[in-house]
């Protein structure tokens, strides 16, 4: 059986809590996962909590952005949390600037961030799937 990392549900929001050792097949089936739940559930924020990893490399660093960049486009904020500050260094070592990725010191931080930043959108009022919601401006 294939290894999975669990995606749970939170009313609009998606929680990813990473407690395995991240390898490349691992980061491919989440990305894969993860895009597949927003899309299914029409979830608007994601929260991935890393702190359980010690180690991100360029791979797993460009996962994360790109988990991030395929959750804007089907309208859902990102947030990472729990970074290790040996983590931290290593990203910035190794030029990854994580473009679009908010980060916060942890879960509790997190979640609030990505509901102050679902909030801002306006999505209290969301249009059903298919209404007109796309910016031409974007």
């Amino acid at each position: 059986m294939m290894e999975r990392i669990p995606i749970l549900r939170i009313g609009r929001l998606l929680l990813v809590s990473i407690q395995v050792d991240m390898h490349d097949r691992l980061a491919m089936t989440l990305q894969d996962d993860l895009t597949a739940q927003i899309s299914a559930t029409g979830a608007r924020g994601v929260l991935i909590d890393i702190s359980a990893l010690e180690i991100v490399d360029s791979f797993i660093g460009r996962m994360l952005a790109n988990i991030s960049g395929m959750a804007r486009i089907l309208d859902a904020e990102t947030v990472v949390t729990g970074m290790q500050p040996a983590v931290a260094i290593t990203l910035v070592e190794l030029g990854l600037a994580l473009p679009g990725i908010r980060t916060a010191l942890n879960v509790e931080r997190g979640m609030a961030l990505l509901q102050s930043m679902v909030a801002a959108r306006g999505d209290g009022l969301v249009a059903e799937e298919g209404e007109g919601d796309a910016d031409p401006a974007e």
